[in-house]
């Protein structure tokens, strides 16, 4: 941003958004980020003129004027020769209503350096201010003469002319500095004006011009404005033709990209759109995130179409089979953490994937993995780890799997039947001797779980729990179907259920879904990833990490919560080694400031490493 730009506070909130070395987005207000940040940000800077420039005029944007005072006269006395540092004090001193000084600096720096068209526009300013517009006018056109790009000062002289003689004088005023050697914003202005017209040829040429004037690399607010247009006026193809081989991430951002990823988009081209993206999070902008989210949902669902299978299709699944907690292989670094499970004990199978959903289709179908779909998938996966740590049991999960036509999780929408469920589990290399089945009825609300456990040597069912839950909060009563499970399970198995271990701890209240989603995640990271020749379609990769990292914050001493991170990671990097890199930073700062006891710590960092 330019000293120019430097955007006005909105008085309407006391409240400033940042964001912290995890990329949370963190709210303080106007009072405490003074007090508490930006007097120790001014310190750290005072000597440091790049530093030093930037947090004024970040500052300035965020309305602290007065404090901006002693910086910008240290920003002079650090770098007195530098337009900016001249500029930026003037703007404080307008700001602070010394228009006086703020001249004299201006002034200063002109018969010292000479005019250039940021001094002439702010002194233009000051005129303004001062009520003169007529000098204020003839100073800004000076300034045009000097850079005609400047935005805001552009930006005003097209307004004083349309205030005075309407759209047609901005025009006519736009063309005047259009003219101007050097200048192609002007020429934007113009083609927005012919594409208000309707003539698309005349648009196009105007920008063929500002582009071959503005040079390279082509600024960021060139291609903004030629994307935004042109994309309102439905002329797709010209954006990729114009936007997209001049595009760079790191130097035009999200507005452009955005622009880009819509064209492609809207062309069907999700590959190129996707590349985009790409290129977008890798630059680990936080403040770029939700935008990017939306995107990354939206391409995944555009890539599926409307999800038909057409009925000749041969359709295939497997079972794939998970030994153990989804976050503690046998052969894990970190089974040293708990107490082993005797080879002898009880195997129990855990198979869900079914749903009763309302207006469920009659016809197999392809769909993002919903609310549902997860959960169906989450709850076996937590009885899983229950037992196994709380009955000393051997457990493991039974994964329907979508082979052909294409691989995927499979959601059937009946319950799986007693007999197919045993033979299923029984087909597995180790024999199991119990198999509990999980199904949920979320065609109103409150949704239900229901739970069947089988004696596999008789195919008997020695019990059935369900729970009802509203879908917004299902922890207390999970929780309590969990419960009432292990107890069923111990009993059947004659085994005593004790309290959670040492090193496990899950989170609970409003962070419990989320654990469960953690859960399901990792175990479809890795199932995309089994095979590959033949990669599952993934999304939200980077979601999947975040909020991995973001329960580690909220719950710092839970063994597993980090284990399932570390679990995760590893899994991604198999098939998103690119993602996983994003997070490298993040993820080490966790491990520093937040570390677990030191066999726990040593187990997290061999799964990283």
């Amino acid at each position: 941003m330019s000293p120019q730009d430097t955007p006005d506070a909105d008085d309407t909130s006391n409240l400033i958004r940042a964001y912290d070395a995890y990329g949370r987005e963190i709210f303080v207000t106007r009072e405490q980020w003074r007090d508490n940040v930006l007097a120790g940000a001014i310190e750290r800077h005072w000597d440091d003129a790049d530093s030093l420039a930037s947090l004024i005029i970040q500052s300035l944007g965020d309305g602290f004027v007065d404090e901006m005072l002693k910086p910008a006269e240290r920003l002079v006395a650090l770098e007195p020769a530098a337009e900016r540092a001249a500029v930026l004090l003037a703007i404080v001193y307008m700001k602070t209503g010394r228009l006086d000084d703020s001249e004299r600096v201006l002034r200063a720096y002109m018969q010292q350096h000479g005019e250039t068209g940021v001094t002439l526009t702010n002194l233009a300013k000051i005129h303004d201010e001062r009520g003169d517009e007529a000098l204020a006018r003839d100073t800004l056109w000076r300034a045009l003469e000097r850079d005609p790009n400047q935005e805001n000062g552009l930006g005003w002289y097209e307004a004083i002319h349309r205030e005075y003689g309407g759209d047609v004088a901005g025009v006519t005023a736009m063309r005047k500095v259009a003219a101007l050697p050097g200048s192609w914003r002007a020429q934007l202005w113009l083609a927005h004006a012919e594409l208000g017209a309707h003539n698309l040829a005349g648009a196009l040429a105007l920008y063929r011009e500002a582009l071959a004037r503005a040079g390279t690399p082509t600024p960021a607010g060139l291609l903004m404005q030629l994307s935004a247009d042109l994309g309102n006026a439905g002329a797709i193809e010209p954006i990729l033709q114009l936007a997209g081989p001049r595009f760079d991430a790191a130097a035009h951002g999200v507005m452009v990209g955005n622009n880009l990823i819509r064209a492609h988009a809207e062309l069907g081209q999700y590959d190129d759109a996707r590349r985009i993206l790409d290129q977008l999070y890798a630059q680990q902008r936080p403040d770029w995130q939700e935008n990017l989210a939306y995107w990354d949902t939206e391409l995944a669902r555009a890539a599926l179409g409307d999800g038909s299978v057409p009925e000749s299709t041969e359709m295939r699944f497997a079972m794939l089979l998970g030994r153990g907690p989804v976050w503690l292989a046998p052969e894990s670094p970190a089974a040293a953490l708990f107490d082993p499970i005797a080879p002898n004990r009880p195997l129990v199978s855990f198979l869900g994937g079914s749903a009763e959903v309302d207006a469920a289709p009659d016809h197999a179908e392809r769909q993002l993995a919903d609310a549902t779909g997860r959960l169906s998938r989450a709850l076996p996966l937590y009885f899983n780890e229950q037992l196994a740590l709380r009955c000393g049991l051997r457990t493991q999960t039974l994964v329907p799997w979508l082979t052909e036509p294409e691989p995927g999780f499979v959601l059937s929408g009946v319950a799986w039947d007693d007999a197919d469920a045993i033979r299923y589990a029984q087909q597995c290399e180790a024999q199991s001797d119990f198999v509990v089945i999980s199904h949920l009825v979320t065609t109103t609300e409150p949704w239900q779980a229901q739970v069947r456990v089988l004696r596999t040597d008789d195919e008997e069912c020695v019990g059935t729990l369900n729970a009802h839950f509203p879908m917004a909060d299902p922890t207390a009563a999970l929780q309590r179907l969990t419960e009432d499970l292990v107890a069923l399970v111990a009993r059947a198995t004659a085994q005593t259920p004790s309290n959670a271990p040492r090193n496990y701890t899950v989170p609970d209240g409003a962070a419990f879904p989320r654990y469960l989603l953690r859960l399901e995640q990792l175990l479809a990271v890795r199932c995309n990833g089994a095979d590959d020749k033949r990669p599952g379609h993934l999304n939200g990769e980077r979601e999947i990490i975040d909020g991995n990292l973001r329960q580690c914050l909220d719950f710092p001493h839970s063994v597993n919560a980090r284990l399932l991170l570390a679990q995760t990671v590893r899994a991604m990097k198999q098939i998103r080694p690119d993602v996983v890199k994003e997070f490298k930073d993040k993820i080490a700062l966790l491990q520093r400031e937040q570390p677990l006891a030191p066999e726990a710590q040593a187990a997290v960092q061999a799964l990283l490493d």
